[in-house]
């Protein structure tokens, strides 16, 4: 079902879609965290890959329970937006020789897959508040802060000392 397809009629419809479709990026971003800990030689953008697993592997648990209380069984469907952040990382990250560089690199890939989960979750937040659903925005905003403070960890370790060592 694509985004815009006939199956999508009312806002609960759009709901449980972006629901499904953060859902399949949640799980892909368990797979893909571990590949890019490995690949980073600074040790506190490792650290942080592997913290931002344990944060996601709970994203998904978190959904799993919205899924419940909206009544309606888990289910992912693909999502090509996280498919090709992650392509794209794979693919940057291959061509990178310098490690240093590598390490930007990695910050930027991983900020695009943030900035995706935070436009999702906000708009998931709103719509669940829309239909009535306070219940699963609350349980969805502790989500959304976790991604925020991610993101801006990654901006400080760019900031303070990657990005200056990648450039020099």
């Amino acid at each position: 079902m694509g985004l815009f397809t006939k199956d999508i009629k009312t806002m609960n419809d759009l709901f449980v879609h972006q629901l499904q479709d953060i859902y399949y990026a949640e799980q892909q971003l368990t797979k893909a965290l571990p590949k890019m800990a490995s690949k980073a030689t600074d040790p506190q953008l490792k650290q942080g890959f592997l913290t931002h697993l344990e944060e996601t592997r709970q994203h998904v648990a978190r959904l799993e329970e919205v899924f419940k209380m909206h009544g309606v069984a888990a289910k992912a469907v693909d999502c090509p937006a996280i498919d090709g952040i992650i392509e794209e990382a794979d693919e940057t990250a291959g061509e990178v020789a310098d490690k240093a560089v590598l390490d930007a690199a990695l910050i930027n890939a991983a900020q695009a897959a943030e900035h995706y989960e935070i436009v999702r979750y906000g708009s998931l937040i709103a719509w669940a508040k829309q239909l009535g659903r306070s219940d699963c925005a609350a349980v969805l905003a502790k989500t959304l802060e976790e991604e925020k403070a991610t993101d801006k960890k990654l901006t400080t370790l760019a900031e303070s000392k990657v990005n200056l060592r990648a450039a020099s």
